[in-house]
Order: structure tokens, then C-alpha cells, then sequence
């Protein structure tokens, strides 16, 4: 079967670009290995709840549509509105060191005014440094990475000022161990501090139906539980796409054409597609990974050395309380980046997790709006196997979508070992990781432990086996590839390891890589 384009992973940039591609008229089939898309940011079901996987925040937050700001450019380009994803802002956020502490909100002035009072012989340099960040562009540029820290210490004379302004930058994107490219700070800056954070109305089961429904009806193929194999790469140009096989029917969801031209919905349940089917396309876009997408490659030039995978990878811990944190608890903070120490430690550690610093993310606490309109969202309801649930509703989103307290607890791991361990070890090793994170979190939440009724844990191996991500690796590959062009003419890289991060630089990626290496 021929496509114009074959989009690999419907994580937020896949289908970013597949939307953009099928609007243009372009054939798109995007294939996603598991049953569910949204990858790095989709979401999965505990104790009969619907529970979001590595959404703490949407950053890029505005209040309204900016002409510049890159949520503006998202949505322009992928054709929605800006009520279409129900943002609700952060109350207040924090970052806590053993000598300071600085709040920090959606507006920038209330960070200047409380580094003049932390820091008060710092403030002039840091509005400077602010300026100065304004002439880096949103998008990651090529050439020569340069410190951060660097660049922090030419302006700042406060080395806690300097470990407090990258805590929650490293924790929100980057794949450096204890230092970052300043380019990509700049961009994270400019998302937290100037823009802000905010979080859909529903969590990521919202946005994935948007896009999902927008994808399908600009009339892209979706084909989930759908594993490519190998790319087939011949005088450097993929030629065909080898699927693992055992594709079923009902996985293959409405927009596009079986093989053999019968519609994908008149398959008979329970049918399968040929095992190893092969597919072909004059564009390649992969969305699951430099590394990973290098080893599924028949051939690939390495004369500069073969792409590595990242070492940095994390545990989080969600767990559900009977009470809501801000009323019995008394945590009224949105997000909290914790250190024990003065000097801020980001690394992979020497033990399975490191607890010496970390996230502590209350999603109960964002302003959530209410709504009285009953219209139903735009499309057709999907298909279970993408998005389990009756389809959301206006008169669904009008409710209090947190009616529980839920805290999100978020360190470094060390995935090496954690894939030594064995079955029962890593059981243990799990439990005991989950109860020294809660009481971690009784130093900013008093009495939580007493009140948790459904906890869960991902660590390194959870992420690896459920993105494909090497080392569990969230932020990929230290060695970004920022134009996304491969050896390979026609393969490209879209999605993290293009050196994007977070939910809107990630839907930019793909929305970049559609325009400059296939419709422009």
C-alpha cells in the first residue's frame, strides 16, 4: 500500500503532523505500536479512574490568543480554537531550596517582585537576563550548544538563585546530566516563568480526542496496535515499512483504506492483517525516537557515530487521597520543585531513585472553569481501543473533574537498576520506593500518608515498555537532532528527540517538520 506520508508513533507530535499533512490533501497513515495513542503523554486507567501520564502542566499558558506566543501558532496551524482545549490556570507554584523559597505564578511580575524580596541584590540582573532571552527563537536552532550555566553566571552573581532558576527547567525537559543547552532554557524560561502553566479541563484524554478527531477528519489513516519491524533503507532512502503483523481489524479506525482497497471498517472482526505487511511512502516522519528509530533502519551512515539513547530517566508516584490537599491538607501549590541541598543535583543516580530532590504536582489545584453549554465535541465518538470511556461532552466538562485529591510525586532513577532487578525484587523495590516517596512529601504535606486510598508507580522500565524509549529516557537523546533531516533523505525526526518539550513545543514539532520538509 502507497501513502504520501507514514508518520510513526501517534504520540502529540505524530499526530500533530498528521494533521497538518492530511489538511494539505496529503494520503497519512500514522502507525502506533499499542492500543492507546498519546505515548509520552497519554493516560491509563486505575482503580476505575482515568489517570493522566506525564501531564503535570500545559506551560505556554496565555490568557487569550497572543499573536506570537507558540500556543497561538498551534492552534492557527492546526485549524482550533482557542476554548477547544479548556485550559484552566495554576494557582501558584513554588520552588523550595533549604535557604529559600520562591513563589512563582502566571504572571512574571509576581516572580520579579519575590526575587527582589529573596534576592534583592540579584533583581536588576535577572529582568536583564529576562530581556535578553527574548532574542532566542521558540523553535531549537542547530549549531553549538552553550551552557546554561554559563550564560546564568555572567548574570547572576548568586550561585542559589542560579541552582533555583534551573530546578524546574531540568525537571521539565532536559536530558544534560547538571547542566542544559541555554537555547533550550531560554524556551523553557520564557514557558514557565513568562508564559505560564495551565491544564485541560479533562487532562490529556481531552486533547487526544481533539486531535484525534481533527486527524481523522482531514481524512488521516490511524492504525493502532500496529508495530513497525524494520524500515528498509535502499541508497539512502526508506523504501518500505515492514510491520510486525497481527494488526487487527477493528485497531485500524475510520479515514482511511485497507489493503486491497476495502474499506477498514468492513473487515471482518477478528481479522488480521499479513504478518510482516509491507508499506511504502515517499516521506517517513518518526515520532518515537532518534535511537529508536536508527535501530529499525536496515542501514544508516554512522561515519558520525551512531545516535545514543539517553541515560535520564524518572519514577512518579500518583497517588489518590479521600480529601482534596488544598482544603484538609493545606497544600494550595499547583506544582512544587523541591532540593535538599543548596546546590542542585541533576543526574542519573547511584541508586534506583533519588529523593534527594523532586516534583510534587496537585492537579486538584488549577483554577477549573465551569461550564453550562451541553453541545457535544465536533466528530464521531472513537473507537475504544484509542480512547476507552464514553466520549466527552460539554455537560461532561461543566462537573468538577478532580472530585478526589490526587498528588503527583516525581525523582530521578537510575534504570539500569531497575532492569537488573528481578520479578519479585522489583516488586519490593517498587513498594518501598512508593512509601519513601510519600514520606518525602509529608515535609510539604502534612498527615498525606493517613489519608491515601489508590497509589500506583511508574519507574524507568514502565516508561521504556510503554513508549519504547531506551533507558526509559523521557527527554530522549542528549544529542538533539534540531532540523529533525536523518542520514536518510526521507526519514525525518519529530517529537522530543528534535529538541522539544512539553505539550505545545511537541505539537510544534510536528507541525514544523510537516511544513519545512513536506509541504514547503
Amino acid at each position: 500500500m502507497d501513502y504520501d506520508v507514514i508518520i510513526i508513533g501517534a504520540g502529540l507530535s505524530g499526530l500533530a503532523a498528521g494533521i497538518r499533512l492530511a489538511h494539505f490533501g496529503r494520503r497519512v497513515c500514522i502507525l502506533e505500536k499499542h492500543g492507546r495513542v498519546g505515548g509520552l503523554n497519554s493516560y491509563y486507567t486505575l482503580a476505575g479512574r482515568i489517570m493522566d501520564v506525564g501531564l503535570h502542566a500545559m506551560t505556554n499558558y496565555v490568557q487569550r490568543p497572543v499573536k506570537s506566543s507558540p500556543l497561538t501558532r498551534v492552534l492557527r496551524q492546526l485549524r482550533l480554537s482557542y476554548d477547544d482545549f479548556q485550559l484552566c490556570p495554576q494557582i501558584i507554584s513554588r520552588i523550595s531550596f533549604p535557604a529559600k523559597e520562591l513563589q512563582f505564578t502566571n504572571d512574571f511580575a509576581f516572580l520579579v517582585q519575590e526575587i527582589a524580596e529573596k534576592f534583592p541584590n540579584q533583581v536588576d540582573n535577572f529582568l536583564k537576563l529576562a530581556d535578553s532571552l527574548h532574542g532566542y527563537d521558540d523553535l531549537p536552532q542547530g549549531g553549538k550548544s552553550v551552557s546554561a550555566r554559563q550564560v546564568l553566571n555572567s548574570f547572576l552573581s548568586d550561585p542559589l538563585l542560579i541552582e533555583m532558576l534551573l530546578c524546574p527547567m531540568m525537571f521539565y525537559g532536559n536530558s544534560q546530566e547538571n547542566d542544559m543547552d541555554f537555547a533550550q532554557f531560554s524556551i523553557l524560561f520564557r514557558s514557565i516563568f513568562n508564559e505560564g502553566f495551565a491544564r485541560p479541563q479533562q487532562g490529556m484524554r481531552q486533547i487526544l480526542q481533539l486531535l484525534v478527531e481533527k486527524y481523522q477528519g482531514n481524512g488521516g489513516e490511524l492504525r493502532t496496535k500496529c508495530e513497525v519491524q524494520k524500515l528498509h533503507v535502499c541508497q539512502d532512502q526508506v523504501v518500505e515499512v515492514q510491520l510486525a503483523g497481527g494488526e487487527a481489524a477493528g485497531d485500524q479506525m475510520a479515514g482511511g483504506q485497507a489493503s486491497g482497497g476495502q474499506a477498514a471498517g468492513d473487515r471482518a472482526a477478528g481479522d488480521r492483517m499479513p504478518d510482516g505487511q509491507r508499506l511504502r511512502a515517499k516521506t517517513i516522519i518518526s515520532s518515537i525516537g532518534l535511537p529508536e528509530t536508527w535501530a529499525l533502519c536496515s542501514h544508516w551512515d554512522t561515519t558520525q557515530g551512531e545516535p545514543r539513547p539517553g541515560e535520564l530517566s524518572f519514577v512518579e508516584s500518583i497517588l489518590i487521597t479521600d480529601v482534596l490537599p488544598s482544603q484538609s491538607l493545606g497544600f494550595e501549590n499547583t506544582i512544587l520543585f523541591y532540593s535538599d541541598t543548596d546546590h542542585f543535583h541533576y543526574r542519573k543516580p547511584d541508586d534506583p531513585v533519588d529523593l534527594s530532590s523532586g516534583v510534587v504536582c496537585c492537579p486538584n489545584n488549577y483554577q477549573f472553569r465551569e461550564q453550562v453549554s451541553k453541545e457535544p465535541l465536533s466528530g464521531e465518538p472513537l473507537s475504544s481501543e484509542s480512547l476507552p470511556g464514553e466520549p466527552l461532552s460539554r455537560e461532561t466538562m461543566s462537573k468538577e473533574p478532580l472530585s478526589e485529591g490526587i498528588i503527583r510525586l516525581t525523582h530521578m532513577a537510575n534504570f539500569d537498576l531497575w532492569n537488573k532487578l528481578d520479578k519479585d525484587a522489583y516488586r519490593i523495590w517498587k513498594k518501598h520506593c512508593l512509601q519513601e516517596s510519600a514520606k518525602k512529601a509529608e515535609r510539604f504535606i502534612p498527615g498525606l500518608s493517613q489519608h491515601i486510598v489508590v497509589q500506583d508507580m511508574f519507574t524507568p522500565k514502565t516508561v521504556q515498555r510503554f513508549t519504547g524509549r531506551r533507558n526509559g529516557a523521557v527527554y530522549g537523546t542528549a544529542n538533539k537532532l534540531s532540523d529533525g533531516r536523518t542520514p536518510i533523505k526521507n526519514l525525518f525526526i519529530c517529537g522530543t528527540d528534535q529538541g522539544w518539550v512539553g505539550i505545545v513545543g511537541t505539537l510544534l514539532s510536528g507541525i514544523s517538520i510537516a511544513n519545512k520538509c513536506v509541504l514547503y
